[in-house]
């Protein structure tokens, strides 16, 4: 299986980035995907009430419509995270809208929410419902809505008692005026209505845990406010960090230049020390998941070393597959054994 895999892996990457994809999600739904080890007792954690079999996540944006979130599971993901989903149908930014940076190990996007809807995405967390694994709904806003903070809301209604946790993502710079939603007015207001709206779904019984995930492009007063709002109103943790719109000088791509967000390992650095600045911030009092530029295992210790409780990757997958996960967690177990620790819980932000 894994030599058929390995060879369709290459295949697949001479497609175009977005057929690739769409390539990808179907052989996954054919059961082609690969099989892994899951458990490992150095890696098992616990994130605002989530028991993870191990701390390595699939970030949002690889299955924007929880097709696939099983296949996934079985690949070595300690947890899943499906979306973005908006509440109505959409096509998404005019293609092409998905470009690798071989040269860098990135990925530049602009997709724009593109995805089938809330109810097509119901329908398939409905259909899974019972089987095992930590399964999350990262939700964003429509790009031609009035109030998109009411677009968050409608997700959390629709989906509420699916997935094990929320992503409330005000973060894709390919939506225009999302990230004004990090503001700290504009915040404010979000948060509380996300509040209100956890509060008439949930009456006396305990919430589902609630993320946020933010930009990586913020100065450390955006993220002392952030944080400081996220604790106020009860956030269960903040995800740090989505693409960025900056380009490092360091990049040789020929769509270096392209618009729209950048992923993959020249992410690495800027997201690990914004995250690094949001677990002083905190004081180490709010759970963080690490994002952006992860494809090794000592690229999640390090930013496990920063403060993260859990890591998610997706743009490593586009050059190394879904295996990847289990391979960073075998890595990541012999590094928690030679740092002496029982738990990779004991490492969290011992580097910051």
């Amino acid at each position: 299986m894994s030599v058929f895999y390995d060879l369709g892996l290459k295949a697949i990457k001479t497609f175009d980035p977005e057929k690739a994809h769409g390539a990808a999600i179907k052989a996954l739904k054919l059961g082609l995907g690969p099989k892994a080890e899951t458990s490992f007792p150095e890696l098992a954690t616990e994130i605002a009430g989530l028991k993870l079999p191990n701390p390595v996540g699939l970030a949002a944006g690889f299955d924007k419509d929880a097709e696939v979130i099983d296949p996934m599971l079985a690949a070595g993901f300690g947890f899943v995270e499906a979306g973005s989903v908006t509440p109505l149908p959409q096509d998404g930014n005019p293609k092409p809208r998905l470009f690798r940076l071989d040269e860098d190990q990135g990925v530049i996007n602009r997709m724009g929410f593109n995805n089938r809807g809330l109810e097509a995405f119901k329908q398939h967390l409905q259909a899974r419902k019972g089987n095992p694994g930590i399964v999350g709904a990262n939700l964003g806003a429509n790009k031609l809505s009035t109030d998109k903070t009411a677009d968050y809301v409608t997700g959390l209604n629709a989906l509420w008692g699916l997935p094990d946790y929320f992503t409330i993502n005000i973060s894709s710079p390919n939506t225009p005026g999302l990230r004004d939603l990090q503001a700290a007015d504009a915040l404010e207001d979000l948060l509380d209505r996300v509040q209100e709206a956890r509060m008439a779904l949930t009456g006396d019984a305990p919430s589902l845990p609630i993320f946020l995930k933010v930009a990586p492009d913020l100065d450390f007063a955006q993220i002392a406010r952030i944080t400081e709002l996220s604790r106020t109103y009860g956030m269960s943790g903040i995800i740090v960090s989505n693409t960025t719109i900056a380009r490092p000088e360091s990049l040789e791509s020929l769509y270096k230049h392209e618009p729209g967000g950048l992923s993959g390992g020249p992410l690495m650095k800027s997201s690990t020390q914004i995250l690094r600045e949001f677990y002083m911030a905190s004081e180490g009092r709010i759970p963080l998941i690490g994002v952006g530029g992860i494809a090794s295992g000592a690229d999640a210790y390090e930013k496990i070393k920063a403060g993260a409780q859990a890591v998610q990757l997706y743009s490593a997958m586009v050059f190394k597959g879904p295996q990847l996960a289990e391979t960073i967690c075998q890595d990541l177990v012999k590094l928690v054994k030679a740092d002496g620790y029982d738990n990779i819980s004991q490492a969290v932000g011992v580097a910051s």
